[in-house]
């Protein structure tokens, strides 16, 4: 999770608006409204240029949130109210898409990644201009430089070949983000994920400082389903418990004040991926194959699968802990739904293939339906029936949690664990040097988000808070006298 912004407060703005509308049952009349109410014509300052672009900013980023994607516009007079009534009237999530770009917001960012400062000192040299294998440097009548926008390819020579540092490399956060380069600017200036390299590490949701990347929600179709009266089962990530500075029993009762019939904790799935993972492991080493990486991070996974082909054959063929969760939540309550809650964008793309997890929501918008409720987790009665497993099977959520896991089920087995924590364009690199053969180890755990899900892209708590809100749930869990003492 990036450091909190305002682009955060505005997202979980909209969607507390959405979720307080479908209780008054009002969504459809009301809905309308939230643009001007949330840029009215009297507020004094603005982000963007005037009133009216700011309420297109507001409509279009209100559309990934009723689960379309602004790029399904097919006329601009077609109000929001008419999104909402097809969201209400669907019986499934229908897009396709995970992530899209809410092109009205994102206009502000540079077309070319390096700018003349005016410490440029119009030098004789000019080693800019003689370097640049574009032509793209022109000199003005009082001997600066200039970068002609047009033909920079963003190469970056002019940079490194300045002896004063005049020219200045000015990013654009997503792409500086995105660990794979799935991310870049169309001809209108406006920046595309390319799907088929986006790996749903979900950086450039946070990166972006105008907040224009956006996922497809589902939690309109998890509130109507409620408001149908269908039932259904919540399977919680473990990383939940480090969001609120709150008992795991109470946060559990909030949940199923929201409207959920069960609950069942990713954790149950969590020790069957452990063990599972443990014997796969062994039956690999058996038959002579000495490395094998994890299988949990969906972002990883899909990593692998489209920039390092070559890794497929070592990753672990043990399906994830939510997928062990929802078979059991199928057994369990054969008449439910299974709604998978956490703080992945990743999870989605892996809860559509598996066919056995109905809708996904994100922590994030789980608290901004919780305030659209007016439920407060911290006011919740704090008994309620938990997951009694492995403790590191809660471990799951943090970095190493895997391989301890999998450690505590095979103590037979010598492991030497390679802990890859965070995916950025360095760490890419070295699992394309492992996938190679290039490896000082033989067990390989992958996080795409640093520290784990406890900081997944879609978290709440900050990283002062987050380990200590999980380690202080943890220890209610298994060791209560210690938490309070």
């Amino acid at each position: 999770m990036a450091y909190l912004q305002n682009t955060m407060v505005i997202r979980r703005e909209l969607l507390v608006r959405l979720t307080r509308l479908m209780k008054e049952n009002l969504l459809t009349e009301k809905i309308d409204r939230i643009p001007l109410e949330m840029a009215p014509k009297e507020r004094g300052t603005r982000h963007r240029c005037c009133v009216h672009k700011e309420r297109a900013v507001i409509k279009y980023k209100s559309m990934p949130l009723l689960g379309f994607r602004p790029h399904d516009e097919i006329d601009e007079l077609t109000p929001l109210s008419e999104y909402a009534t097809k969201a209400l009237q669907r019986e499934q999530p229908v897009n396709n898409s995970m992530l899209t770009v809410v092109d009205e917001a994102c206009t502000s960012c540079v077309k070319v990644n390096y700018v003349v400062s005016n410490l440029c000192r119009g030098c004789v040299g000019r080693s800019c201009q003689m370097n640049c294998p574009k032509d793209a440097i022109t000199i003005d009548a009082d001997g600066k430089a200039r970068i002609k926008e047009e033909n920079c390819v963003s190469c970056g020579i002019c940079h490194k070949a300045c002896p004063y540092h005049a020219i200045i490399y000015v990013p654009v956060p997503c792409e500086e983000a995105c660990p794979v380069g799935a991310i870049k600017k169309n001809k209108e200036g406006v920046e595309e994920i390319d799907e088929e390299k986006c790996i749903l590490c979900g950086r450039c949701i946070n990166a972006c400082p105008f907040g224009s990347v956006f996922e497809i929600s589902q939690a309109i179709d998890v509130l109507s389903a409620v408001k149908k009266g269908k039932k259904l089962t919540a399977m919680v990530a473990p990383s939940l418990y480090g969001q609120y500075g709150a008992k795991p029993g109470q946060i559990i009762n909030a949940i199923k004040e929201a409207g959920f019939a069960h609950v069942v904790e990713v954790a149950e799935g969590a020790a069957i991926t452990a063990r599972e993972e443990a014997d796969e492991f062994r039956e690999r080493l058996e038959k002579g194959c000495g490395l094998m990486t994890t299988s949990c991070c969906p972002s990883f996974v899909e990593a692998v699968n489209k920039h390092i082909p070559a890794m497929k054959k070592l990753v672990s063929e043990t399906p994830s802990p939510m997928i062990f969760t929802a078979k059991i939540s199928k057994e369990r309550f054969p008449e439910s739904s299974t709604v998978f809650i956490g703080p992945c964008v990743a999870k989605r793309k892996e809860a559509k293939e598996s066919g056995l997890v109905d809708y996904t929501l994100t922590f994030e918008e789980l608290d901004a339906i919780f305030e659209g409720l007016a439920i407060d987790v911290h006011t919740q009665d704090e008994g309620a029936t938990l997951t009694i497993v492995d403790r590191e099977a809660h471990g799951f959520a943090r970095s190493s949690g895997v391989v301890n896991a999998v450690k505590k089920v095979s103590e037979d087995v010598f492991i030497k664990e390679i802990v890859i924590n965070g995916l950025d364009k360095k760490s890419m690199n070295m699992l394309k040097a492992y996938a190679r053969g290039k490896v000082p180890g033989n067990f390989i755990e992958v996080m795409a988000c640093e520290g784990g899900c406890l900081s997944g892209p879609c978290s709440l708590a900050d990283k002062r808070k987050r380990t200590k809100y999980f380690e202080t749930s943890l220890n209610l869990l298994y060791d209560p006298v210690e938490a309070n003492e």
